[in-house]
């Protein structure tokens, strides 16, 4: 009977030290829950956070409370988790967790975090918030492995490395399942105007006569593209240049006045050399493309396209 009178006093022993410790921590665990729902801006926090011994262990339980309004997290019937939270604030919730636990994990400094696509059903405000929180993760920890479908939220994440210490992968269908290879951020980083630009200026550096076509059908995209920032009354999306330039030619001397006589002449120009390689021109893929005469307008066109 000592044995079993010693077994049971350790047991109580360490069930108490165990209630000491979750009646220490679980407020800590709350407190830092709704810190990052705080800055996650839901509208929602968590409240009575709580340990609970079941037959399968020691548990916890909460609720969720809106607008002063305690929700149920497991109720069958009436208000609860499922029908009270969006989608976005369930993964909210989820993160807010997922942070507030690497917060009290020990030895932070050495773990790897993998963290695989948070912003699902995020607005942008917190997709923002949640790249922060990564970042800021980042320079705690040995590594974050980041995983998303999401290119503009790693882009934006890639933008934020330390291009020293990153490293940009991507997954690829393979013949008998998928394959690592490097990722490009860059090529999805950049705007198709700014990927045009770049090609028509590298062929005034260096004539490539692979290139020479496509540099003539991004003429006229980048005139397109001048235009509707320039001019977004006058030429909005869907406005083609010609009838633009009719425009501009009947404001000229008005104190409406759009484009000069000079600038009209120029842009005329620019767009009757451009059409020959616009798909609406039936001969626009065989068109006989001329190197200086398509370096003259590609720089007048960079020109037109560079006033401020």
């Amino acid at each position: 009977m000592s044995a079993k009178t010693e077994t049971e006093k350790r047991r109580d022993e360490t069930r108490t030290a165990l209630d000491d410790y979750r009646d220490q921590i679980f407020p800590q665990y709350e407190s830092a829950i709704n810190d990052y729902l705080q800055r996650f801006t839901a509208s929602f926090r968590i409240g009575r956070f709580k340990s609970v011994n079941t037959r399968g262990g020691s548990s916890a339980s909460y609720c969720v409370v809106i607008n002063h309004q305690e929700v149920n997290v497991t109720a069958d019937e009436g208000p609860s988790f499922k029908n009270t939270l969006s989608a976005g604030d369930r993964n909210t919730l989820a993160l807010a967790f997922f942070f507030a636990s690497l917060d009290h994990a020990a030895d932070l400094a050495g773990k790897v975090v993998v963290i695989d696509d948070p912003i699902t059903s995020l607005d942008d405000h917190r997709t923002l918030r949640t790249r922060e929180e990564i970042m800021r993760l980042s320079e705690r920890v040995e590594q974050v492995i980041m995983l998303s479908h999401s290119k503009p939220f790693l882009c934006d994440l890639w933008n934020q490395a330390d291009k020293n210490t990153a490293t940009a992968l991507r997954i690829n269908r393979a013949e008998s399942g998928s394959e690592f290879s490097e990722w490009n951020v860059r090529n999805d980083s950049i705007s198709e105007h700014d990927k045009r630009h770049e090609l028509v200026r590298g062929y005034l550096v260096s004539a490539n006569p692979d290139k020479d076509r496509e540099v003539a059908q991004t003429l006229r995209p980048i005139m397109e593209a001048f235009m509707r920032v320039a001019y977004p009354e006058h030429f909005p999306p869907g406005k083609l240049l010609g009838p633009f330039l009719g425009i501009a030619d009947q404001y000229v001397g008005t104190n409406r006045e759009i484009l000069s006589v000079g600038d009209i002449a120029e842009a005329r120009e620019l767009l009757k050399y451009a059409n020959q390689f616009h798909h609406d021109n039936p001969t626009w893929q065989t068109t006989a493309i001329n190197d200086a005469e398509l370096s003259d307008f590609a720089r007048r066109t960079l020109i037109f396209t560079s006033r401020a």
